[in-house]
Order: structure tokens, then sequence, then C-alpha cells
């Protein structure tokens, strides 16, 4: 009997200890999960003609772009960015007498921060024209001798800062803004100062992968610091401005439809500025006529409307599964 009840007082014992331990922190400790910081977005762009603010870099002809871009994720709202790219360029038609740098190579870095409906990108690019001739190359005629001629009097290599700051009103609109500055635009020397509004409206439904957006900016230039000339200091074509050096200013627009499927985007996109032929052939020093060798030109239609389409593809870490 004395047994029995000994039994029955471990036994309660026992099951009281078991739910004590239960009530205690358990030893045994949760996996870690690492989430790597590290991430990239590597793509591509087929594009029927390359637009930088409405003027064109490939004499309206298509262009293929490649780009990659490296990513620290500091925290869940900021992020560290650095990046390349490269597209392919033509800056003249194939009769201009010095020729046209082939490629446009950009690094880009800054920082990217995202706090609920808004964000923004800060940082800083730069153009570059690797392969740009410069300085002027003779043109011989029968009627006027020799006669001086070039695309640029350096290279036009330069630089930009930029703030691109967004807000998602809602699951189908988004608005932002762009502003960029460079001191020297096209290594000119002229100052320049971009300024812009977007909009981008998701449509519902079944549509849900076509968004349709837009953008209108300024583009503010100032004076060149020097006025190109020839071996007898006279002014020839390329980047004199007007009387005083002053580049035209100008306004630039696009608005289109884009189509996203999978990391493939499809975009058709009609782009327009407010430049005369007159003053777009100031700005590029890049005329449309074979009598340019004859100073006859003073006309450019690089900076005309029109449409364009583009086929471009984006993958990041998380599309890919190694």
């Amino acid at each position: 009997m004395k047994l029995i009840s000994l039994l029955a007082v471990a036994a309660v014992a026992a099951s009281a200890g078991s739910a004590l331990a239960a009530d205690l922190p358990s030893t045994k400790t949760a996996p870690v999960v690492v989430v790597n910081p590290w991430d990239f977005d590597i793509g591509a762009t087929l594009t029927s003609d390359y637009l930088f603010r409405g003027i064109t870099q490939s004499n309206h002809q298509p262009s293929v772009w490649g780009r990659g871009e490296l990513r620290y994720n500091v925290t869940d709202a900021w992020q560290l960015y650095a990046g390349v790219s490269a597209e392919s360029i033509k800056f003249s038609p194939n009769f201009f007498p010095v020729g046209s740098p082939a490629v446009e190579i950009d690094g880009s870095a800054g920082v990217r921060g995202t706090f609920d409906k808004f964000s923004f990108d800060l940082g800083g690019i730069v153009y570059g024209y690797p392969d740009s001739p410069t300085g002027t190359k003779p043109v011989y005629s029968t009627i006027l001798g020799v006669y001086p001629i070039g695309l640029a009097a350096r290279n036009p290599t330069f630089f930009e800062v930029y703030l691109k700051p967004s807000y998602t009103v809602n699951d189908w609109l988004t608005v932002g803004a762009n502003f960029f500055y460079t001191p020297s635009y096209l290594n000119t020397g002229a100052n320049g100062e971009y300024l812009s509004g977007t909009v981008k409206v998701g449509l519902p439904g079944p549509f849900s992968a076509v968004s349709v957006s837009g953008e209108f900016g300024h583009q503010w230039l100032g004076k060149v610091d020097s006025v190109y000339t020839d071996n007898n200091f006279n002014p020839f074509y390329t980047y004199v401005g007007y009387a005083n050096g002053q580049l035209p200013s100008y306004n630039y627009w696009n608005a289109g439809l884009t189509y996203v499927w999978k990391f493939i985007s499809f975009d058709v996109r009609y782009y327009g500025t407010d430049l005369s032929k007159t003053q777009a052939y100031i700005l590029t020093g890049i005329p449309n006529s074979g009598n340019v060798q004859y100073g006859y030109s003073t006309q450019s239609n690089y900076a005309s409307q029109r449409f364009v389409g583009t086929i471009s593809f984006d993958l990041t870490s998380k599309d890919i599964r190694w």
C-alpha cells in the first residue's frame, strides 16, 4: 500500500515537472535565416531610335543597349548601387567627314530610399564617348578650296547629378519628378538643368500588365565657354550657339504604353520637343544635308517628333534560380 502511494506521488510530481517544463523557454534555438544583402540587375534593350530628352543619339536608327547594376541593401529602406551601361550610337550621317563614336558608355552610382509610398533615387551619372573623334578634318572643294569641319572641338563626355523622387498614390497611380544638373553640357562649358514631372497609370483587371505613362520637362542650357574657330579664327558651325554663345533651352515630352510579360517589357512611345530645326542644329552641330561641307546647311531634324518602339528585359537575383 505504501508502495502504491509512493508511486502515485512520484507520478504526480513527474506530471507537475512536465507541466512546469512546458512553461519554461526551450533550450532549442530556431534556425537562423541569412538574407544576402547583395543584389543585382542585368538587362538589355533594342529600340528603334535612341532619344536623349527628345534628341536622337542614333541618327534616327535602331540602337542596342546592355546594362548591369550591383546593389547593396543596407536595410529594408536603404539601398546603395553602382552600374554601367553601353549604347550603340551614331551622331552623324555617313557622309559626315569626321565620323562618329560608335558607342556610349555610362557609369552611375547612388543611393535609393523607400519609405512606405514615398521613394527617391539620388546619384550621379557619367556619359562617356571613348572613341569620339575631335578637332577638325579638312574637306577639299573645287569651289572653296580647303574647308575645315569637325564633329566637336573636344570629346563630349560629361556628367550629371540627379534626384528622382516618386510617390505611389494607390495601386494604379504613381507620380514622380526628375532633376538633373551638369556644369558642362556635352563638355561645352554650358551649364544645364533638367526638371520634369512623370505620371504612370496601371490599367485594371485583365489589362493589369499594361500601363500608360508620360513625362513633361524643360531643359535649361547656358553659354558655351568658347566659340570654336577655324585656322583663321573665324567661327564655324559646331556649338557656336547664338551670337553670344547661348545654347537654346527647350521643352521635352513623351507619352506611351508599356506591356510587361514576366521580365520582358514592350513599349511604344511618342517623343517630342519644341526645338526648331535651326535650334536642333545649334545643339547638335549635326546637319541633315550633304552641303554641310560647304557651310551651307544650318538645319537638323535630330529633335523631330516621332514614335519609338522598344523591347527590353531585366533580371534580378530573385528571377534566377541557382
